[in-house]
């Protein structure tokens, strides 16, 4: 199996209220809940539904995340995933 790390970045405008772009622990709840939960630990090609037909490089594994996240970020924020599979080597999405 791979140790893969995962940066998210969203960005946008900081909210004028609270003075976040998003409030941390929610970003990290909502990461715990829609990816590692769903693929930490598993073998992504038996254990998962998303990566059953699909080849899980790093480049799809980082698309997956990016759709599973985006229906949960204000379309006013950017979201930015990068993956790292090595120290070395990463996959950026979108680019």
């Amino acid at each position: 199996g791979h140790n893969y790390e995962l940066i998210v970045k969203v960005t946008g405008e900081p909210d004028p209220e609270t003075g976040y772009v998003i409030d941390i622990k929610l970003l990290s709840d909502l990461i715990n809940r829609e990816i590692i939960d769903r693929f930490d630990h598993k073998n992504l090609n038996l254990d998962t539904t998303e990566f059953r037909e699909l080849n899980p490089t790093a480049e799809n594994i980082a698309i997956v995340c990016f759709r599973l996240l985006r229906p949960f970020i204000d379309e006013d924020k950017d979201l930015q995933i990068r993956l790292y599979e090595t120290p070395r080597n990463y996959v950026e999405y979108p680019a």
